[in-house]
């Protein structure tokens, strides 16, 4: 794997160091005026989810991880795991449901996500960005209410509940942003 220097460290990159994986969350560059310049970087360890901040100076020198992508397609979940099959391969893996955290609820029947694996052990799963979802409860439409830029609340059939423009109504299909959990368009 390739070692980089402590100021190389970016918002993203995988890291091993302390003899567990780590994801650089926030990268702050700190040049104080005495002493030598730093990256202060808050890390997420990507098996047990705990967070460190660590200081590198840019003579550290860092054991970068490159992460192998793959598509998975979600077949079903039993017991608290998810169950994904290589679309290649046609190999079924099991993965915590808490893997994904609150964006759970977007995961639909035989969506394909990417699932990052380091050496045969999967470490994170990233869902598409844009989903589409179909709207159960909102208020109804109000003839003279869309001149203001404003939003109203609406649930989805996911049971996510997220703000929607007024012209948008019941039984509408929309678009989501499963990052931001934000209306984007109608589908």
């Amino acid at each position: 794997m390739p070692k980089i220097n402590g100021n190389e460290i970016r918002p993203g990159y995988v890291l091993e160091h302390n003899g567990g994986l780590w994801s650089a969350v926030k990268v702050d560059h700190v040049k104080p005026g005495k002493g030598g310049a730093f990256a202060q970087v808050e890390m997420k360890n990507l098996r047990n989810g705990s967070k460190l901040n660590e200081r590198f100076r840019s003579a550290d020198k860092v054991e970068r991880v490159r992460l192998e992508q793959k598509d998975q397609q979600f077949l079903y979940e039993t017991d608290g795991m998810l169950v994904f099959m290589d679309a290649e391969t046609y190999d079924q893996i099991e993965l915590p449901a808490d893997l994904l955290g609150e964006r759970r609820p977007f995961l639909q029947d035989g969506m394909t996500i990417v699932v990052e694996f380091h050496d045969a052990e999967a470490l994170n799963a990233t869902l598409p960005q844009k989903v589409q979802c179909k709207i159960v409860e909102t208020e109804p439409v109000v003839k003279g209410q869309t001149a203001a830029n404003s939003f109203k609340p609406a649930i989805l059939d996911c049971g996510v509940k997220v703000m929607v423009p007024p012209f948008v109504g019941q039984d509408e299909e929309i678009i989501v942003n499963t990052e931001t959990f934000e209306y984007v368009e109608r589908a």
